[in-house]
């Protein structure tokens, strides 16, 4: 799921084409479940107890193994690439399924928690995924960036919606909490109080996570103007020259 192995690794053109197909089906799957998870949610249901979504979910998170398994073996540096991607090995493994299966009884709190890994899976395979499709390596960090920051926004405003609609009624729709969350990770801040400790724990998350992600885009930017700067000198330095 990196861009590693799509632009640095000398690989034959036929595992590139593997590769390419492999993350655009993941790509794919990766959407699906967001506008699954997302469904559910609005209507109230929980998709726990959906016999469909978690034999959906099954083959996705197999999927996504597939696709971990193919990279790690054309990777050169296989214990490099198992250390780089164990958040994502992590968050592949099923586990509403196995809970299934096995019939676990966990804690309530602990089973709100793990309904919402599927989402976190979804957002950071999209972001993965999309920078490696672009060829461009600068382009690649940046739409890395932008999807992190938009699925951190859209994750942070469900679980801010679920928790806090029934019992906040500043929280009347999806978009007032699309709006909380665009704000709060921006540090700007609304007018919308959390009521919930799960409101108040997105909030700092979403303000931590808006006061390292933001520094880094104004690096890119500046980076990207400069190297630019740089190279339109060198073309009138040749020009000269010539």
């Amino acid at each position: 799921m990196t861009t590693i192995l799509n632009k640095n690794t000398a690989i034959s053109k036929s595992e590139r084409y593997i590769l390419g197909f492999l993350h655009i089906l993941v790509l794919a799957a990766s959407c699906i479940m967001i506008v699954w998870i997302t469904r559910s949610t609005l209507r109230s249901m929980s998709f726990l107890v959906d016999s469909a979504y978690l034999k959906f979910q099954f083959w996705v998170c197999v999927l996504f193994m597939i696709d971990i398994a193919v990279e790690w073996y054309y990777s050169p540096k296989k214990l490099k690439y198992l250390i780089g991607h164990s958040l994502f090995i992590l968050i592949s493994i099923p586990y509403l399924n196995i809970i299934d299966y096995f019939g676990i009884h966990l804690p309530g709190e602990v089973m709100y928690l793990l309904r919402f890994v599927p989402m976190i899976r979804a957002g950071y395979v999209l972001a993965l995924v999309s920078g490696a499709l672009t060829e461009n390596r600068s382009l690649s960090i940046f739409w890395v960036y932008m999807i992190w920051v938009i699925a951190s926004i859209y994750i942070g405003a469900l679980l801010f919606f679920v928790e806090e609609h029934f019992i906040n009624p500043q929280v009347d729709t999806i978009w007032t909490s699309l709006w909380w969350a665009a704000l709060d990770m921006t540090t700007v801040g609304s007018n919308i109080n959390a009521m919930t400790a799960t409101g108040k724990t997105i909030a700092v998350i979403l303000s931590a996570e808006g006061l390292m992600l933001f520094p880094v885009f104004t690096v890119y930017v500046t980076n990207a103007v400069i190297k630019k700067d740089n190279t339109e000198e060198e073309k009138i330095e040749q020009a000269t020259q010539s």
